[in-house]
Formats: structure tokens, sequence, C-alpha cells
């Protein structure tokens, strides 16, 4: 077993890993089948070949397959072998699930939290279980034991036959929380499966054979239990800190590795004034025992979190030699844009991790320091400020008029304080992949930056107006620095997951429909395919019959584009030689965020704006009051001919100056006293987002037709 780990190792700068001649055969299709049973390997770190048994791929949600047949040689004989619209054409929902592939069958969620078994080969669908409980967000199914695990509404985990999707039993787990959207990870006869959102989370381990719980872990733990000190009083209590997404195994070591979402406060996850202290074990992966759930090691990577900026990713594992040392590692860090390399039998860091100074607010018990790896980030961390009218468009990374701007980590309060990255990214659900033949981690990412403040209802204002761009980055593992990076069109942090081969390629799908292959060395496009709805999920490889295959699932979410993002349910197989034409493409995301309000036609309100004051679109009446709030333009949509006059007004009752700052064109900046006005006349068509000098929430849109 030594030996042949040794062989699996990633070389420092090496181009390629010695996977040795099992898994060249496997990649070619010669090796004898496994039975379904061990189709997951004992080691956390083993590429896959035929099979795609779990969410992530191997214990190390690596994301990795060592089918190597189709490479960037053939590549152009890439083409859908099937598709299946699995809910009959469905174009609704919430669609997250990435599918999984065991003995040629896909086994997948829909948005209505129905099971589907679909032959991988033909894909004709073999048995359908259909939820009874309501629809549900999920994000992957477990199979073992010749069973597959899925959630029900309200809290029930569902053992399904495998060959028939018959019901073989089903548990109620209310105790520990939400376990909605969190995909579930079996192994050796246990279930591991986390919570979502609510006032304490927990990590559970529980019987694969009748979902009686073994083991749970309190992401805010109670008294007399390891780091229930790090929570002022009570606090704990609704600590929120839940793991809401999948962990990684090392079964060598006998370690499971869960991460920890942000902490709550009274309020929001923005407000720690109740709840002093580093508030383990928010923002944190711990390292627990296998079999027993035992505490072993933890690193935070956010103390007292009150940015939702809470890192909780699928831990990736990888073996790599740094600074001639080999190293078992794991890797963690998503939202806040920068890795942690740790080592993952004991949280030390071999790179380096340094606990840096960041601004305080005694209001806030904001902690003194953050830990920054001493490589840095792999993006940035302030928006830009450019003159108004000089920034190029379309480019993300720069800051909406009149907030304050500040880097991660400044405080704040009362007042929103933008910046970047925001909780909607640097990366965040999507799943991460490490390569064996680049020695390199690949993650998708967004650029959406953030406003935080307590008068904030949820974790944080993303300005209306602001462009939700992103990319794709890899860096090497080796000495967490960036080898390559990719600005792309859309944000690529929720849910859209990437795939790398050892034909050196990467696969990551768009909230556009279209699925990318990008050279894994560099990031160029290399191929794409229209499957027909947003892709919230991973692409995964398999191989039947000897014939290799990718799939996706192109369902579509909300985050972060709301109903733009084009749904459906589309689940795609491709092969070389496949021949099925792309699917329609679907209207494009909206990739500036929205204002609040439908359309209002100028003719109807006078072609007026009235600023700091709230419209009700089914009364066609202004509010008489003053207000700051996000739709405080009236109206906040104004749709207008090319050639029109509009004129903004401040109401004489108003106490304070407002203003409409036009962005990022820089049009127009009006500053106005209770009782003036101010026009501008649209010459060209498109859209014109503007907001308030006084407070940056208020913002309104003239749509020129």
């Amino acid at each position: 077993m030594k030996h042949q780990q040794t062989r699996r190792q990633v070389l420092k700068g090496a181009a390629a890993t010695a996977v040795g001649s099992a898994l060249a055969q496997a990649a070619t299709g010669e090796a004898d089948a496994a039975p379904a049973a061990s189709r997951v390997p004992g080691s956390c770190t083993t590429p896959l070949a035929r099979d795609f048994p779990k969410v992530g791929g191997n214990y190390g949600n690596q994301n990795y397959s060592a089918l190597n047949r189709i490479n960037r040689g053939n590549l152009r004989r890439l083409g859908a072998a099937w598709v299946n619209r699995i809910e009959g054409g469905l174009t609704s929902g919430t669609n997250q699930s990435t599918a999984v592939a065991v003995d040629g069958v896909l086994y997948i969620e829909s948005a209505l939290g129905n099971v589907h078994a679909v032959d991988g080969a033909t894909g004709v669908t073999k048995w359908v279980y259909r939820q009874t409980r309501g629809t549900l967000t999920r994000r992957g199914v477990a199979v073992g034991q010749g069973l597959v695990f899925t959630h029900g509404r309200g809290n029930w985990l569902i053992a399904l036959d495998q060959h028939t999707g018959a019901v073989v039993w089903e548990r109620q787990i209310g105790e520990y929380g939400n376990m909605e959207k969190v995909a579930v990870t079996y192994h050796d006869g246990l279930l591991h499966v986390g919570t979502h959102d609510g006032d304490r989370g927990a990590a559970l381990a529980v019987n694969a054979a009748d979902g009686e719980v073994v083991w749970h872990f309190w992401g805010a733990p109670g008294p007399g239990e390891l780091g229930n000190d790090t929570w002022e009083g009570t606090s704990w209590q609704t600590g929120g800190a839940t793991p809401w997404l999948h962990p990684a195994l090392d079964p060598e070591l006998g370690l499971v590795y869960w991460t920890f979402g942000n902490a709550r406060g009274s309020r929001s996850s923005q407000d720690g004034s109740q709840r002093g202290g580093t508030n383990l074990f928010s923002s944190s992966i711990v390292a627990m025992e296998i079999k027993t759930g035992k505490y072993r090691w933890h690193f935070q990577s956010v103390h007292h979190g009150i940015w939702d900026m809470d890192n909780s990713m699928a831990p990736v594992l990888a073996d790599v030699r740094i600074r001639g040392r080999l190293r078992k590692v794991v890797v963690y860090g998503s939202k806040s844009g920068m890795y942690f390399i740790l080592d993952r039998t004991d949280g030390s860091a071999p790179l380096g991790i340094d606990e840096v100074p960041v601004p305080q607010d005694e209001r806030q018990k904001t902690w003194p320091t953050q830990p920054f790896p001493r490589q840095g980030p792999w993006t940035e961390h302030r928006v830009v400020d450019q003159p108004l009218g000089t920034a190029v468009p379309g480019d993300p990374n720069r800051a909406v008029p009149n907030y304050v701007q500040g880097r991660l980590y400044d405080p704040h309060w009362d007042v929103p304080v933008l910046s970047i990255p925001g909780h909607g990214g640097g990366a965040c659900w999507n799943h991460q992949s490490f390569s064996h033949s680049t020695g390199l981690v690949y993650t998708g990412y967004g650029y959406v930056a953030a406003a935080h403040s307590l008068t904030e209802a949820s974790n944080g204002l993303r300005p209306p107006g602001e462009y939700l761009t992103g990319g794709v980055v890899a860096v090497d593992v080796s000495t967490n620095r960036v080898r390559w990076k990719r600005r792309m069109p859309y944000s690529l942090a929720h849910g859209n997951g990437i795939l790398t081969t050892a034909a050196n390629l990467g696969f990551i799908g768009q909230p556009d429909g279209n699925l990318l292959c990008l050279d894994a060395e560099n990031g160029r496009e290399l191929w794409r395919f229209q499957c027909g709805a947003a892709i919230s999920s991973s692409p995964i490889m398999y191989e039947v019959n000897g014939e290799q295959y990718l799939a996706v699932y192109a369902g579509g979410t909300g985050i972060p584009y709301g109903d733009s993002a084009p749904r459906g349910d589309y689940l795609w197989a491709f092969k070389l030689g496949g021949d099925l034409p792309p699917a329609p493409t679907p209207p494009a995301p909206v990739v500036r965020r929205p204002v609040s309000g439908g359309p209002v036609e100028g003719s109807a309100v006078g072609n007026k704006v009235v600023l700091a004051r709230t419209y009700n679109a089914t009364t066609g009446q202004v509010s008489a009051v003053e207000s700051t709030a996000v739709n405080a333009m009236a109206p906040t949509h104004l749709r207008v001919p090319v050639g029109t006059t509009v004129t903004f007004v401040n109401p004489a009752d108003n106490v304070n100056v407002h203003g409409a700052t036009q962005f990022f064109e820089g049009l127009f900046d009006f500053r106005l006293e209770p009782g003036q006005s101010a026009t501008y006349t649209f010459q060209q068509r498109g859209e014109y987002f503007f907001n308030d000098c006084f407070s940056p929430r208020p913002t309104g849109k003239i749509e020129v037709y």
C-alpha cells in the first residue's frame, strides 16, 4: 500500500503524476470490473476511472478522472450521445444536484426532489423514486450497500433499493437542524450528512442500514464541550455554524473533514455584538475520527465572522511534495478568495499562515487578527474605485459609487461597507478539482462585491447595478501560487463545479447553459456545447462497455441570477462521435444585479423619478415618506424611448439632500436640495443605473428603447 501510495504523489513542478499501470488500464478500459461495493477507492487520493461513485468523485473530493480517451487531439469529435429530460420538460425549480455514476447507471435528483436512475449508455430511465414530502433543494445522492441515499423534506433520510428505487427505510432526524441541500456521503457502513441553516448545526454519522445516528459533532459547542468558551454567554445556542457542504474522508488516517459555516448573531450573520469570542467552530475545518466523531484538530479561517465569509467548501485532499517533503494536505478556503493549505494529519500549515491585524469596532466585538496565507489570495480583496465614465464596460472589479469602500474584514455597523469578495464569491458551494496531471487545484469563482451593515436584514447587500461576473483560477498546491486565471462572463461560484481529467482537460458549466472545456494547463477554451439550461452542478466522467462518457445535469438555480437564469431538466451524456444537436440557446442571464421593482412606462409617471420615495406599482402612487430603502426611487425601473428627457426630483418635504449618480458610464451626477430638480436627455438605447448620494442603497434604472 505504501508503495502504491508513493506512486500516486504529485511531484513539485511535475507535468503529470505517475499513476501506475493499474490506473493506465482503468483509463483505457482494460482493467477488470470491480464490485459495486468497492467503487470508491479506499485511498482518498486515488484517481477515479470507470465510475464516479459519489459527489466529489473520490473521498478526497478531487473531481478528477483518470479516463483519457477524450483528449485535445479528438475533442472536436466530442458530441452528445443522449439527453434525458428527466422530469418531462420541466422549466422551473431549483436544480443543484450533481449526478453520480455506479456500474453504468447515473443517479440524479431533480428540482422536484425525485431520484432518477438512468442508463449511462443509452439515457433510458431505469426507475424513478417520486418524492412524497414536497420539493427540497438537494446536491447529490450517495450510493453504497446496494442502496441509494437521498433526503426528504422535514429532515428525512431515505434509503432506496439501488436496482428498483423501492424504499428500503426512512428515518426522520430532526434534533440537529435542517438537512436540506447537504449531499450525502457513504463510507464503510456510515452516512455522513450535515445540517444547513438553523440556530445550531451538526455534522452527523448515520448507520446506513437503518438511519440511526451513530455520532454527532456540534458546530457551536455546548457547555463542557471543546470550544464552548469561545462564545459569549449563551450565544452558542443560536450560534449557527452549520456544516452545509459534504465532507472529505481519509480512510487511511481514519479521519473525516467537515467545514462549518458562519456564526450567527441576534439579528443576522453580520451582527457580532452579542457573541464575543472567536466563535468556534464557525468558519472552521474540523478533523474528526470517522468511526467515533472524536475531535482531532481544527483550523478557523475567519475569527468571529461578521461578513458571511465562512469558507464552507467541500474540502479537497491531495498528496503533494512541498519543499522536498511529501505531505498529505487538505485544501481549504473558498469565499475569502484564498487557500489555506493544511497538513491533514495534524492541521499544521507547511506553507505558512500568519495572523494579521485587522481594523476593529468595539461594538461588533471584532477579533484583533485574521489568518492569511503567506502567499496571498487568488482574487482581489478590494474593489477598484475608478472615476465615473472611465471604467471599462463590463469590468466587474469596481466600486458602485457612493458606498464606503473597504477591504476584506473591515468592520461595519449601520453604514454599508462595500468589499470584495462578497459572500457570493470568490468561490462558494461550487465543487473544486485537484488534477493529478498538473498538480493544480481549480475553482470557478465570482466577482460579486457586497455591502455589509446591520441595516441589512440578511447577510449583506449585493448592490443593484453591479456586474455579477467571475472566472476560473488554477493554483499550484505545492506552492499556493496562482498558475493561471481566466475571467469569464458569469459568476461560477454557485454549483458550477469543475472536472479535470488525465488528458489535461477541465470541464465546467455556465449559467447560460454552455458546457465548456478548458485547457487545464493554461485555461484556454477548447470546446463548448449548449445544454439548454443553466448548469449549477459538476460534470462527471465514467465508462460503460469500454466507451468513455462525459455527463452533466443542466437545470439551473436562482443564485446569483434569480429568475433570469434559464431552468430545465436536461441530463446530458457526451462521447466521441456523439451526434445529437445542442439544445436551443436560452435567454442569457442578466449579469447586472437588478433593481427592486418591475418596469414602469415613462408616460405613466410624466417621465419623472422622485428621489428617496417608494412607488406603489398597483396604485401608481408615490409614498409621502422619505426613505433610504433599496426601492426608494419612484419608480426604480423607468422605461422611455430614445430622445426622452427624464426629470429627477427631490421633493420639497424631504429633509436631506438627495441625488442621482449614474454609473458606470458617468452620464450625470446630480446633488439636489429639497425642492430642486434636474433633467437628462437619453440619446442612446441601453440600461442606465443610478443611485443616491445620501445613501447608496436606493437604486434606479432607466431603460431606453
